[in-house]
């Protein structure tokens, strides 16, 4: 049975456990890097652990980012990153951790997310590369992908997006 549950935030063995999870996932460390240097920079908006038989297996992050327009700056949801376990991949528990996700971030009145990645995997919960054509990002378009969490929240929303410092991306 898997079970899927809000980080403890308060837990040190967790934070060293959700590290161990991303840096098996990606094969590295920059990941687990990055979830910590968001969570230290109070970036981090949702954070999500998967468990099955009391040992962690999966993990996502939800972070604060922003879509610079010419008449304001709108905020948004970077989904990044999402990790499972290798031996535990391909098992549902990526998919379920973002519907999740997503299911909270609609209930804290967030409106639009954002994801950078596979074209074949995200479209399957609602992200689209029609609703981030206009976003200007430094990644190729066919990897930037949008939803809108709230209908029409990206109605006339035209500009770079904007991620936080973690990251390591620069204005476009």
């Amino acid at each position: 049975m898997i079970r899927i549950r809000p980080e403890d935030p308060g837990n040190a063995d967790e934070r060293t456990a959700i590290h161990a999870v991303n840096e098996a996932a990606f094969g590295g460390p920059d990941e687990a890097d990055l979830v910590d240097a968001l969570r230290a920079g109070e970036y981090a908006l949702v954070s999500l652990v998967a468990v099955i038989g009391g040992k962690m297996t999966g993990h996502i992050l939800f972070s604060r980012m922003w879509i610079d327009t010419s008449s304001a700056r709108v905020s948004a949801v970077a989904l990044a990153p999402v990790a499972v376990l290798p031996a535990d991949q391909r098992k549902g528990i990526g998919g379920m951790l973002i519907r999740r996700g997503l299911e909270l971030l609609r209930d804290r009145g967030e409106r639009i997310v954002i994801v950078l990645g596979h074209p074949d995997y995200y479209p399957r919960f609602g992200f689209s590369t029609v609703k981030a054509r206009l976003l200007a990002s430094p990644f190729p378009a066919e990897a930037v992908m949008a939803m809108e969490l709230s209908p029409g929240a990206l109605d006339g929303v035209k500009g770079p997006v904007i991620y936080p410092p973690p990251f390591g991306i620069g204005p476009v």
